[in-house]
């Protein structure tokens, strides 16, 4: 059954503002900007201002199937995440897990780049390259630790899973042999008090 209006609000914190052109959202914040497309989806987006001047993104799904009113909440999610990329940032930590060889990393390219040797004991270097606005950093308090910054979550998130995979055991058990490099922690850079 398709509902004839079903639409949502959402609030936009001081410090961050909004531009809403033709299905691109672009998000301005105190750490840089953020562009997200959402052409593909059957909605409308629109900036309000409710009674008490605040500002508002209402995004709108006009005579919707359930999966099209489902994606006005995921729409909101990714404006969300945005405004939190510009505001805090993003943090994702990763851990080296190993039972024999100890696995060694060597930061390279200015922060830009991993690159990972003596996994499993193999010769091969496994280079890593981060992805546009992503900086990969050792850990100083804690051994064998990354940390992997930047505001968009999904060009951090997705750094994280390069590294991931570029681990991973060939012609063995992985239920036995567990080495690798797993993401350990999510967050954001600066930390709600």
């Amino acid at each position: 059954m398709k509902t004839i209006l079903s639409s949502e609000t959402m609030n936009i914190p001081d410090g961050v503002s909004i531009k809403v052109h033709a299905k691109v959202i672009e998000v301005e914040g105190p750490r840089g900007k953020l562009v997200r497309d959402f052409k593909h989806l059957n909605l409308d987006f629109e900036l309000i201002t409710d009674d008490n001047g605040k500002k508002k993104l209402k995004i709108d799904a006009w005579f919707g199937s359930r999966k099209t009113s489902a994606a006005i909440r995921t729409a909101l999610s990714h404006v969300e995440n945005l405004i939190t990329g510009v505001t805090k940032g993003y943090r994702y930590k990763m851990r080296f897990v190993y039972a024999h060889f100890p696995i060694n990393a060597s930061i390279t390219n200015n922060n830009k780049s991993i690159e990972i040797r003596n996994f499993l004991g193999e010769k091969k270097v496994r280079k890593v390259d981060m992805l546009e606005g992503v900086s990969v950093l050792r850990s100083e308090k804690v051994k064998d630790e990354l940390v992997l910054d930047g505001n968009d979550i999904e060009l951090v998130s997705r750094s994280c899973a390069l590294i991931n995979q570029k681990c991973h055991v060939k012609n063995k058990d992985i239920r036995k042999f567990l080495d690798g490099i797993y993401v350990s922690e999510k967050g954001t850079i600066l930390v709600d008090e």
